[in-house]
Formats: C-alpha cells, sequence, structure tokens
C-alpha cells in the first residue's frame, strides 16, 4: 500500500496570509509590512519539510470545492504532495490561517480551521475503506498528526485500532489547543512534540526549561516527547531518558512554521536511522536556518 518514503500528514491544509514587518509592533500598531499568502497549517507545512528532504507526504485533510480549495490543491500537487486522499466538502469553505509578525516575534494570530472540524472523521475514511489501510491490515507506517482536529476526533484516533500500528507523531496546533492532545498522554501511543507552554498546559504546572517539561510529560504517561524553549536547549524525553541540546544562535526574523520545521526535520532524520542526540540536534538547525531566512517550507 505504501513505500518506505510515504508519511501521512493529517490534519489543516489552508491559506497562510501572513502579515510580516521589521518593526517592533505593539496592540494598535499600523506599520510598513509585507502581506504574503501560501499554502499553509500544521500538517501542510510538515509536509512541505517532508517533500523537501525527498519523502512522499501524503495529505489528509479538509478542502472545499471553492476556487480558493481548488487553488490550494493545485498548490499541494506542485509542491510533491499526495492529494489523491484529501476529503472535498461541497459546502464547507477552505480553511485560512492569518498572522501579524513584528521584530518581536508573533504579535497576534487566528486560526479558523472550522471546516476541518466540521469534516471530523471523514478525513480519515482512507485508513478503513482499504485505500490506506483496514481493519486487518491498519497503516504500519509514519504519522504526523495536528491538533487542528476536535479533541472527540483526536480521543478516537488515541485510541483507534487503524493507527495500532502507526508510527505516530503528534504537535499542538497552538497553546490554545494544546490540551486537545490530553487522550495521547492516556494512551501513551504517540511521539509529543511541543514547546514549553504547551506542555505546562498538557500537565497543568509550571516548567522552568524543557528537560523539566520532558520529564513531567513521562510522567503524566506519554510515551516519548520533544520540549522546545525558544532560543534555551531543548529536550527529547523517553524510556531511555532524557537528551537536552541549545538551538543554533540566528537571527530571528519569522517564527510562523518554525515547530513545524522542526517536527518535520526530526522525522526525516529518525526515519533515516540517526540517533536520538543527532536528530534533535538536526531538527534544531533545520529549525535554526528557518527563523534565520535562510530556507522556506
Amino acid at each position: 500500500m505504501t513505500t518506505r518514503k510515504d508519511i501521512l500528514c493529517i490534519g489543516a491544509v489552508l491559506w497562510d496570509i501572513i502579515g510580516r514587518s521589521a518593526s517592533h509592533m505593539r496592540q494598535g500598531s499600523d506599520v510598513p509590512g509585507r502581506i504574503t499568502r501560501l499554502p499553509g497549517g500544521v500538517a501542510m507545512n510538515i509536509a512541505m519539510t517532508l517533500a523537501n528532504f525527498g519523502m512522499r507526504p501524503v495529505l489528509l485533510g479538509a478542502i472545499g470545492r471553492d476556487p480558493e480549495g481548488d487553488e490550494l490543491v493545485a498548490a499541494c500537487a506542485g509542491l510533491g504532495m499526495d492529494i489523491t486522499h484529501l476529503y472535498r466538502s461541497e459546502d464547507l469553505p477552505t480553511d485560512r490561517y492569518m498572522a501579524v509578525e513584528g521584530a518581536n516575534g508573533l504579535i497576534a494570530a487566528i486560526a479558523d480551521a472550522h471546516s476541518l472540524e466540521a469534516a471530523g472523521s471523514k478525513i480519515l475514511r482512507p485508513l478503513t475503506d482499504g485505500r490506506l489501510g483496514h481493519a486487518k491490515a491498519p497503516f504500519d507506517g509514519l504519522v504526523a498528526l495536528d491538533g487542528n482536529l476536535t479533541r472527540s476526533l483526536l480521543e478516537e484516533i488515541a485510541a483507534a485500532p487503524a493507527f495500532a500500528r502507526a508510527d505516530l507523531r503528534v504537535a499542538p496546533a497552538s497553546p490554545g489547543k494544546a490540551e486537545r492532545l490530553m487522550p495521547f498522554l492516556a494512551h501513551g501511543r504517540a511521539l509529543l512534540y511541543v514547546n514549553l507552554e504547551e506542555a505546562g498546559l498538557l500537565c497543568q504546572a509550571d516548567f522552568s526549561d524543557s528537560a523539566e517539561a520532558a520529564a513531567g510529560l513521562l510522567a503524566r504517561g506519554a510515551s516519548r516527547a520533544l520540549v522546545t524553549d525558544g532560543s534555551r536547549p531543548a529536550c527529547d524525553g523517553g524510556p531511555e531518558g532524557l537528551i537536552s541540546l541549545p538551538p543554533p544562535e540566528v537571527l530571528v526574523t519569522r517564527v510562523t512554521g518554525a515547530g513545524d520545521t522542526f517536527m518535520a526535520a526530526h522525522i526525516v532524520a529518525e526515519a533515516e536511522g540517526a540517533s536520538r542526540q543527532e536528530a534533535l540536534s538536526g531538527a534544531l538547525r533545520a529549525a535554526a536556518r528557518y527563523v534565520s531566512g535562510e530556507t522556506a517550507l
């Protein structure tokens, strides 16, 4: 059904509308800058980086049958994605994400992923109807899952036989949606990629650094957790122990998509046989290149 380099990317596939300015900003700021529109969403951002590394991402998400959706599907195909299994809705519009970034980082963002949430389990049909898997032969490859899905659907995935053999990698879409990943602590079958704030929300605790946060997630039931903390050291926590490494020092020119780049680079490194330390180091370097503007998704 799949090849060694296939990976399912499940979640938000939408248009990113990003306003960036070189000025420091605060509430009410009105400054010059640039506004761009490009394919985005957590699942899509991860898929784009995976494709750049030579993998073949298979997208599972919801896109409307509107002009914006047709344009987005064409863009995904042009970027090397397998779009065969996308759910195309007749009555739901294509989702969008809007963010404003200044020299002092992300100022504000709104994620409109209502169509993905409304589509619900329809996006997962290929995993049970024989196209990508079925009851007697569930999908047994890599899966990158984002937290834009509803909590009820994430609860279903955490316990579903369709994912029992998958190498499941999960990330929240934002700190505001981090608590949706609680089911993966209860079932302990996924590797969680979170930042320090998200780890604290999941554990309902305040952590001083990524190592403390990773240990906290493991204590709450996670099978493995990777915790980032901006320019401070990141930590990979698992049954074998904790590994902490600092990210390279770079000038930050953008932030939207950095976490997705980190996750994708880490997945690729481990798929190619890298050790835990090598994979963490490579992912930190990839994220640093991205935020510095050296590479694009």
